[in-house]
């Protein structure tokens, strides 16, 4: 599964520092944003539960009120990496 410059349709709030996201070809899946957390001073305030709910969609990705994103191919990859088998050493 390969991003075609495909954008983020809807988000949803689970728990924690993961939505579930829905991208436009309908690839979908949960993502953890806990790992952004530490990525620089835009990052910080997604560590504020009430903040990091306030996500939506602005550009074909999700953002939040303070201008922190995350490039939707990003996203993408890890739903698509996500939902392939493991491989067994």
């Amino acid at each position: 599964m390969e991003w075609d410059m495909n954008e983020v349709k809807s988000i949803r709030y689970l728990s924690g520092h993961t939505f579930h996201v829905v991208f436009d070809n309908g690839i979908e899946g949960d993502v953890d944003f806990s790992e952004y957390l530490h990525k620089g001073p835009v990052f910080e305030r997604l560590s504020d539960p009430a903040f990091f709910r306030r996500a939506a969609i602005e550009g074909g990705t999700i953002a939040w009120p303070n201008g922190a994103d995350i490039a939707p191919e990003r996203l993408y990859e890890k739903i698509a990496a996500a939902a392939q088998p493991q491989q067994k050493s």
